[in-house]
């Protein structure tokens, strides 16, 4: 006999929007959403919703933004939802008395192939460490971070030349999928789940601008993976010595050219339209920058109104 399933969904940003409108789309009976209070944004600091408010919102879905997930008034608006599986996708760390609530669990869907790149930047991580596979992952929550037994997997290529962006949407739509055959296999009666594996595992530490910063002594392909890992949010950067001036500097658009050269790793080489910055085994050719205080924009145009000095370097 199928369970009769009443769906709690936790979400905050973009990526969670496509699993929810997934599910809603397919008949899926979702009785509550749960998604960050609203924040401040822009100069202005007018309140900005959550992508996944938005979204239920114009499917008018009873929703709740607790600021405290540990609040009495909110667990109680919750349970009155009488739920009895949650799904969580790109939220935050739930408490005991929440994950615990529901009759057939809460589950988890995380960005990655468990155990590898636990953590809150799993698409980053996975580029800027040069893997060629990733995937998506469903597991029931336990009292530790992205460390549940898990219930299903998919895998997938990532492609040499991959930005985050592109991957995040890739896996967006294959976590959609991976999402309505755990809530089937739920549907069917008790799972069978296994152990995340005890391994030293490689994590996906949040991302700082202390960590996103290029390090130019790293080789070409380091470089190279780094800044694709980043593009476009939040983006690579790097501080260019320019005469007196040094400058910061977000790198987007990139390409490798190996070739052997005596130039001090960082010289940038520039002529009317390229820009070239020296590393070990070649040079990064830079397509698209944004300069502090300038639109993002190609080399070409940026030259046109720019001048680099001669001496000008990358740190």
């Amino acid at each position: 006999m199928m369970r009769d399933l009443r769906i709690v969904f936790m979400g905050t940003p973009d990526f969670a929007v496509c699993i929810l409108e997934h599910l809603v789309e397919n008949n899926y009976n979702v009785v509550g959403v749960i998604t960050a209070p609203d924040r401040p944004a822009g100069r202005g600091r007018k309140l900005n919703q959550s992508a996944v408010k938005k979204y239920a919102v114009s499917k008018n879905l009873p929703l709740l933004q607790p600021t405290n997930l540990k609040n009495e008034e909110f667990q109680n608006e919750l349970k009155a939802w009488n739920g009895n599986l949650q799904i969580v996708v790109a939220f935050r760390m739930l408490p005991a008395s929440v994950w615990q609530l529901p009759e057939y669990g809460t589950f988890n869907l995380h960005a990655s192939l468990l155990p590898e790149y636990r953590g809150a930047a799993p698409i980053n991580w996975a580029i800027m460490n040069g893997e060629t596979r990733t995937g998506v992952t469903t597991f029931f929550i336990d009292e530790k971070i992205d460390t549940g037994e898990i219930i299903l997997q998919k895998e997938t290529e990532i492609h040499p030349d991959e930005t985050v962006g592109a991957l995040h949407d890739r896996l967006m739509h294959l976590g959609a999928g991976l999402v309505k055959e755990t809530v089937d296999l739920i549907a069917q009666g008790p799972v069978t789940t296994q152990k995340q594996p005890e391994r030293e595992e490689k994590s996906a530490y949040k991302l700082y601008p202390h960590n996103c910063k290029i390090d130019w002594s790293k080789s070409l392909d380091a470089i190279y993976n780094h800044i694709r890992g980043l593009n476009p949010y939040p983006a690579a950067w790097t501080t260019i010595k320019n005469g007196e001036e040094e400058i910061s500097a977000k790198l987007y658009k990139v390409a490798k050219e190996y070739q052997e050269h005596s130039l001090e790793v960082g010289t940038l080489v520039t002529d009317k339209s390229s820009i070239k910055i020296a590393v070990n085994q070649g040079f990064l050719v830079i397509h698209e920058l944004k300069l502090s205080g300038k639109k993002l924009m190609d080399a070409k145009s940026l030259l046109n109104g720019f001048q680099f000095s001669a001496d000008a370097m990358a740190f």
